[in-house]
Parts: C-alpha cells; sequence; structure tokens
C-alpha cells in the first residue's frame, strides 16, 4: 500500500508513464511543453492543478485520488468537522457538497489492517476515520470472506 502521507506527484506521474508506454512525442504534444519541462515535472513534488488535470487525462489515471485518499487519512476531525457539516446542510457553503466518501481498497485494506493488528479498536476507527458503523461491519465481513483460509 502507498504512503498518503507525503506525496511527491512527480514519483507518481513518472511511474504511470512509465507502466503506459507513451512515447515522449505524445507527451510533449498533448502536455504542450518542451521535453525539458516534462522531465522537470517528474522531480516536482507538487504540480498545478490544470497541469496535473492535463496529466490525468493523458494517463488515463485520476492523480487528484491521492490527495483525496491523504485528505480521509490525515484531515483533523472533531468540532470543526461537525461545523463544517452543519454548514454545509443549512447551506452556508457556495462550493459543492458531496454526499459520500471515496474508499479504495488500499484505503479499505489499511483501515482494516489497523483493526487486525490491534494498533486501533473499531470504535477508534469510527471516530478517528468518520466511517460509519455499518459501512466498517460491512467491510469487515466483505473482505473477510475474500482472504484465503489460513489453517
Amino acid at each position: 500500500m502507498e504512503d498518503f502521507r507525503s506525496i511527491h506527484i512527480g514519483n507518481f506521474i513518472r511511474r504511470r508513464v512509465d507502466e503506459s508506454g507513451l512515447e515522449m512525442d505524445r507527451i510533449i504534444g498533448f502536455m504542450k511543453r518542451t521535453e525539458e519541462e516534462i522531465l522537470e515535472m517528474f522531480t516536482c513534488s507538487s504540480l498545478d492543478t490544470e497541469v496535473l488535470l492535463r496529466w490525468s487525462k493523458l494517463l488515463r489515471y485520476d492523480f487528484f485520488r491521492l490527495y483525496t485518499q491523504h485528505i480521509m487519512l490525515y484531515a483533523p476531525t472533531g468540532k470543526d468537522l461537525m461545523n463544517e457539516k452543519k454548514k454545509e446542510k443549512d447551506g452556508e457553503t457556495s462550493l459543492p457538497v458531496f454526499r459520500k466518501n471515496i474508499y479504495t481498497t488500499e484505503i479499505i485494506q489499511f483501515i482494516l489492517g489497523l483493526i487486525d493488528t490491534g494498533e486501533k479498536t473499531r470504535q477508534e476507527v469510527m471516530e478517528d476515520y468518520k466511517i460509519p458503523k455499518t459501512t466498517l461491519y460491512k467491510w469487515l465481513t466483505k473482505y473477510k470472506q475474500q482472504k484465503p483460509d489460513e489453517d
């Protein structure tokens, strides 16, 4: 599993480019940048969102999801979160409000791993990551069934 604590986006893009086998000429044409600029992007820990959106389209991979996973795992929780949810319900924000969290398989495995190793209890996971009880128990049932029997 990836460590979402520190994201070096250039490394992720470089890996995806290598996996995809795209030719540099195609990348240069799509990105409208020089080869030197493209190579420089691979060394950057962060990129402008418009540039990242172009990379996402070219490589058919949602690089923004890396940041979403970071927020889900490491964003502050508590009173501030509850106040924000109240504001969203009361229509006090002009930004889009998303109803559901995006839990990838990696995030689910990370959270279930915390429970399996005893690092966190089920209750702590629900409180710390704001995961509904029913969602957590569905994961526990589903992913426990998918593991091979260890006799």
